[in-house]
């Protein structure tokens, strides 16, 4: 028998561990693990772990529609992988596992120790690319080496990209009869160890649905995406993030389809589609960089000679900053926004970082560890890249004196207010002309609902200066 062994790829079409599975002839299972005592470790957010699961639970209807049974397994770390998967291989008679690779430092480790625990009993390990359009190690300089530098690695990309192409893989025919299958809700041991398990409904799981907002973005938003991306208040992003964090659509599925909306592969800035294309690299990019870099997966920066830098730690700041009390709105109604619905638009998230870092100069690894505890989309990569690159530590070719001014960023990127009003109800009947700097207008009318401004952001950005600049001495 084969398995699959499912993990942050959770699909029928395009997954190239499924599918090879699927070759021949011979009887194919799935498995996929939980691990609540790990996931915790990770800092997964709960909202991701139902949604993950609701995903699961989806797939193993799916798979079982297809004469292919999903087992489950509770494994509370990944040290306990090894022993589980082997006693598993056995008991089903499995000679060959099937998996897409995971590219964090804890899978790769764990992936390792699995490989060495099955081939004591001769079953064959096979780990495939499934998480990036062209797999880490794919696209190099003239010299052989990876890329530290995003322009020059997105060029060679789509250099990379036009060469070679890529495939899409189909979903898998039947295999046999339709199996019978238990809801999680049904499995006293999956609540146990996780609790309530129903998804937010603002975030419907299911390929279809995944597939659905790719195809309404790419006729309705793509083209204007360049425009529009940077407005919170505006239905301008994909919102598909999600969806590529638990693997419920491939990014390879994502250029295909922009390709195929466009009729030919954006190149650069001068051509439609191409803004959005763009960040599908940047997350190839990060995806890459962690391969190279494991040290990204261990709380250490990019940039080695940042490691000292004179972070603060200050427990009452950052809470006021994870529960939108900094008296700057735009990051005020961003907090608040994640802690309720699970998500944040990409601009608030920059806003929100470089205000954490620049402005109250508070460490990125609080910050980046709060995002995975809140976020939906939460992905180690992802996150890590973002947020090293708004401290001014990670792999960016802008000076370290980029900081953002957080009032004139909600000026510009929510002129009217519309965001800030949703999410900071103390603002909801402020006029326009006074909601990024309302303290005067709330002075007036006697109001102390809203809190004054934690730090005076040109003193701060003087001081995030001074502490870069502290590093050349």
């Amino acid at each position: 028998m084969k398995l699959v062994w499912l993990r942050n790829d959770l699909r029928l079409a395009d997954n190239p561990a499924l599918r090879h599975a699927c070759a021949g002839d011979e009887p194919v299972a799935a498995l996929f693990i939980i691990s609540p005592t790990q996931w915790r470790l990770h800092k997964m957010a709960p909202i991701r772990q139902r949604f993950m699961l609701a995903q699961v639970d989806v797939l193993g209807r799916e798979l079982a529609a297809l004469g292919i049974p999903l087992h489950l397994l509770r494994v509370e770390t990944f040290v306990e992988a090894p022993a589980a998967l082997a006693d598993l291989c056995r008991e089903q008679g499995v000679t060959q596992l099937y998996a897409n690779q995971a590219i964090e430092i804890d899978e790769q480790r764990r992936d390792h120790a699995v490989s060495a625990a099955l081939a004591e009993q001769a079953v064959g390990c096979h780990w495939l690319n499934g998480c990036c359009v062209l797999p880490p190690g794919r696209v190099l300089t003239g010299s052989g080496e990876m890329f530290k530098v995003f322009t020059p690695f997105s060029r060679a990309w789509l250099k990379a990209l036009d060469e070679e192409g890529f495939v899409i893989h189909r979903a898998p025919a039947p295999r046999g009869e339709p199996l019978p299958w238990q809801p999680l809700a049904e499995r006293a041991w999956v609540d146990e160890a996780l609790g309530e398990l129903t998804a937010d409904p603002r975030w419907p799981v299911g390929e279809a649905e995944a597939r659905r907002r790719l195809n309404d973005f790419l006729e309705q938003a793509v083209l204007d995406y360049g425009e529009t991306r940077d407005f919170p208040a505006i239905a301008g992003t994909s919102v598909l993030s999600p969806y590529l964090a638990a693997g419920i659509i491939s990014p390879r599925q994502c250029v295909a389809a922009l390709q195929q909306r466009l009729g030919y592969r954006p190149q650069s800035k001068a051509q439609p589609g191409f803004v959005w294309l763009n960040e599908l690299i940047w997350r190839e990019f990060y995806r890459h960089l962690l391969v190279l870099i494991p040290t990204l997966s261990m709380n250490r920066p990019f940039k080695p000679e940042t490691a000292d830098l004179p972070w603060s730690w200050d427990p009452d700041a950052f809470a006021a900053w994870c529960e939108g009390r900094t008296g700057y709105p735009i990051v005020d109604a961003a907090m608040r926004c994640l802690n309720t619905t699970g998500w944040m638009h990409n601009r608030l998230r920059m806003i929100v970082a470089s205000f954490l870092t620049k402005d109250l100069h508070i460490h990125w690894r609080l910050g980046e560890d709060y995002f995975m505890s809140r976020l939906i989309d939460g992905d180690l990569a992802a996150n890590n890249g973002g947020w090293q690159w708004a401290a001014g530590t990670g792999a960016d070719a802008a000076p370290y004196f980029r900081v953002f001014n957080p009032t004139t960023q909600g000026q510009r990127f929510d002129p009217q207010g519309e965001f800030i009003r949703t999410w900071v109800t103390e603002l909801a009947d402020i006029p326009a002309a006074y909601v990024h700097q309302p303290h005067d207008w709330l002075r007036v009318k006697g109001r102390q609902d809203y809190p004054a401004p934690m730090v005076d952001h040109a003193v701060a950005r003087v001081r995030a200066i001074e502490m870069f600049r502290s590093l050349e001495k």
